[in-house]
């Protein structure tokens, strides 16, 4: 193990047992140009602020040789020692905080730590894009403090992933907000407009990546790995199910970077894709920014999907279909030869760092001491601020989702509470708390130490030897079970069940984890408490019927605080709020391949669908399902009929759909833009806190059509509002309508249409017809 490596893992590990940050020597961050420097007194045009980022960065490239110009294609890219160009590492990670997962981030000086937030499932489940918005604002603050203080090689952050988390297998599905394309759609547009910094300046704070564009779903199952899997997808769940979050990071947050995924889609590297990269990203949707790969995914072009005969042909093919830079040194190995070859020219090499250089112009890397600009003011104080602290907390306890609460066992009353038995392998391992993608948190909280804040006699077992549970001490577990007063069990996965690279075959419990929750809740004195850390679903069913079982509460991955968010939760403090934002699926949906892209269903076949959207099976636990200790109601209250159009633009519009179809709808794209803005209204949502605690509460509104013909969904998430109630109060929430965005559904040749009829606005059970019509 290198000597930095090991020195990271030691103030990881200190960090999660609770020990300070240390403090060392700040250094000063990478830069070029300024008043003072030789590139400035040149007169340069690179160096001057006046102009537009694309035509500096075109006046940067244009002075550099073909080989420093190849040099600069790959995640580590060297300086330019002549014209003042620092060395720069492109792969910075900051999924759920900034991460070391990438290659320029560093907490080996003035700066150990960092604000760990939960894993991006459990943030999903608040419902509130508020909440997104502020933790990205803090990971931006944290990632700027971190440059200024020369800990940060780099400014370019390659999150958030906004995949659907399509399968319930999917390892990397933690690390999404769920499977709804709404929900992820609007948490990608809070979490990069917060991570990038002040839209009204021009000065990014960081630059996004959203990834991995598109249909990546999958890692290694079966046999079949991410590495050479080609996904069969169909134009209509392209557009309506894997695409809609990367169009809105795109054109709503106005991301600078997309990363293309290593699926092939019907055959085509996404990497190698000119229609998706060229066509779409940058055409359809107008990237302002660059194209990143996943790692080494121009390498397995040639070596694992064998698209391209020879590495020459790979670097070509990826940087004339719209790449801009490989992570990892493939490209740069390989592209003076694709240009001997003929396969490849310096021109294409050109667009590719204009494209490249612009965003660094952005991050004002070019404009002199970085510590002057609008950021500078950021530094070691700034990270793990009391303020991050508290949101890290806030967030864990907002996405905690209650799933059972038989007899309202819970809340708990400390003051009843003499004694407790905490058991599983989740209870008191930092590294349970921050997922994948992590870095040193400022401090660490387990279940077990949270618990420990609120009940004075509290006996600790771990039940298993990992969350594997391939060894378990049932005998200990349930001897302990019996002679204290509570019993609270901290079961679930752990990163060597799910994560980048590993697929789950199973949606059970690990091991014996099953067993020993049920020996213990036998032996138990009252019923007990399951709490459930976990990135994917598990098949709990056990659980559910077992009147021994209490409560059920899922976790997820809860980050830093996430043991006293837990706590808080258990014990009243915090009202739970949280509600699922992916299905739970029972084990028998295992059966289904992961290979197997559909979204829709195939009674034919007894192909079930996948998601809330399309799936017709049985579940577990639905989407949105979450519990809390009030009563909460909901109904709208007030809509209204779709504002008029002239009747002679509607009739115009109207077209009869093909035969096979058979239905009479509007083209969106004939719409237009104006039309559609003339089009939007309000809806208004009544909620009531009924008691007997004030909470959160999120409210969830879908559309159904009249049938599921043609691929229509059964349902459609179009918005959803959180809210703070005291206990009695009512507010009116209202939710702004665009039939357009929210009425439309995708026809199977991928184009977007509203039908002419009725549309029904739902809220649980209530629903409110509009009638879309000339």
């Amino acid at each position: 193990m290198a000597a930095a490596t090991l020195a990271l893992l030691l103030v990881t590990l200190a960090a999660l047992h609770g020990a300070a940050p240390v403090l060392a020597v700040a250094g000063d961050p990478p830069f070029s140009c300024g008043p003072s420097s030789a590139e400035a007194s040149e007169g340069l045009a690179f160096c001057d602020v006046t102009l537009a980022p694309a035509q500096r960065a075109a006046d940067l490239v244009s002075r550099l040789t073909a080989a420093e110009k190849i040099a600069q294609l790959g995640d580590q890219a060297p300086g330019v020692p002549r014209l003042g160009v620092p060395g720069y590492k492109w792969w910075n990670e900051a999924l759920h905080g900034l991460a070391t997962s990438g290659k320029g981030l560093h907490f080996d000086a003035a700066v150990r730590a960092a604000t760990s937030f939960p894993q991006v499932l459990l943030t999903a489940a608040a419902f509130d894009d508020d909440l997104w918005l502020r933790i990205g604002q803090a990971i931006g603050r944290e990632a700027r403090a971190l440059f200024n203080v020369g800990q940060a090689e780099g400014l370019t952050i390659w999150s958030p992933n906004v995949n659907i988390f399509r399968d319930p297998r999917w390892g990397r599905g933690q690390e999404t907000p769920g499977e709804d394309p709404a929900v992820a759609s609007r948490y990608a547009v809070a979490f990069v407009r917060g991570i990038q910094g002040n839209s009204s300046s021009s000065l990014l704070q960081t630059s996004a990546c959203c990834k991995h564009a598109t249909a990546y779903d999958l890692e290694d199952w079966n046999g079949v790995a991410r590495y050479s899997f080609v996904a069969r997808v169909t134009e209509q769940d392209l557009e309506d199910t894997f695409n809609p979050p990367f169009r809105s990071c795109v054109v709503e947050a106005k991301a600078s970077c997309v990363m293309c995924a290593y699926t092939a889609i019907n055959g085509v590297p996404a990497c190698a894709n000119s229609d998706l990269l060229t066509g779409t990203v940058r055409g359809d949707w107008g990237l302002d920014g660059y194209v990143a790969s996943d790692c080494d995914a121009v390498a397995i072009m040639r070596d694992a999907q064998r698209y391209a005969p020879t590495p020459e042909d790979a670097v070509a093919v990826s940087l004339k279909a719209g790449l801009d830079i490989d992570c990892g040194s493939y490209v740069q190995q390989h592209a003076a030869a694709a240009i001997q070859q003929g396969k490849l020219t310096e021109q294409d090499i050109d667009k590719a760092l204009t494209n490249l250089y612009a965003v660094r112009m952005r991050l004002g890397h070019f404009d002199g001491d970085p510590r002057k600009n609008m950021y500078g003011v950021l530094g070691a104080a700034d990270i793990c601020t009391p303020e991050h602290r508290n949101l890290a907390l806030e967030a864990a306890q907002d996405g905690i989702v209650l799933l059972k609460n038989d007899g309202g066992i819970l809340p708990l009353d400390r003051s009843t509470v003499t004694s407790a038995a905490v058991i599983g392998p989740n209870a008191n391992d930092g590294m349970a708390l921050i997922a994948n993608y992590f870095g040193p948190p400022c401090e660490s909280t387990t279940p077990l130490k949270g618990l420990q804040s609120y009940v004075n006699d509290v006996r600790f077992l771990a039940g298993c030897n990992s969350a594997a549970c391939d060894v378990a001490a049932t005998d200990q577990a349930v001897a302990l079970a019996g002679s204290e007063d509570y019993v609270f069990l901290f079961m679930g996965l752990s990163q060597k069940q799910e994560s980048e690279g590993k697929d789950r075959t199973s949606l059970l419990l690990p091991g014996m984890q099953q067993s020993l929750i049920t020996a213990v809740a036998d032996a138990s004195k009252r019923p007990v408490i399951l709490v459930l850390l976990s990135g994917g679903p598990v098949d709990i069913t056990f659980a559910q019927s077992n009147p021994k079982i209490g409560a059920i509460l899922w976790a997820g991955y809860p980050g830093q605080a996430g043991g006293l968010a837990i706590a808080k939760v258990l014990f009243g403090d915090h009202n739970p709020s949280g509600r699922l934002p992916v299905t739970w699926y029972p084990e028998e949906f295992t059966k289904v391949p992961m290979t197997d892209m559909r979204m829709r269903a195939d009674p034919t076949s007894g192909y079930p669908g996948r998601s809330y959207r399309f799936y017709q099976g049985n579940t577990v636990y639905k989407f949105g399902y979450g519990l809390s200790y009030s009563t909460f109601s909901r109904r709208l209250v007030h809509g209204t009929s779709v504002p008029a159009l002239s009747s002679t633009l509607l009739t115009g519009l109207r077209e009869t759909m093909t035969p096979q179809d058979g239905d009479r709808s509007y083209h969106v794209d004939a719409i237009g833009t104006e039309g559609c803005e003339q089009l939007k209204f309000p809806a208004m949502v009544e909620v009531q806190n009924h008691g007997p605690m004030d909470g959160k509460h999120s409210v969830l509104m879908f559309l159904r059509w009249p049938n599921t013909k043609q691929g229509r969904p059964a349902s459609q998430l179009i918005g959803f509002r959180s809210q703070h109630l005291k206990a009695g109060e009512t507010a009116k929430l209202r939710f702004d309508i665009s039939p357009c965005k929210h009425f439309s559904r995708v026809r199977a040749d991928g184009r977007k249409v509203i039908d002419i009829g009725s549309h029904f606005l739902m809220v649980d059970n209530h629903e409110m017809e509009i009638r879309f019509e000339p």
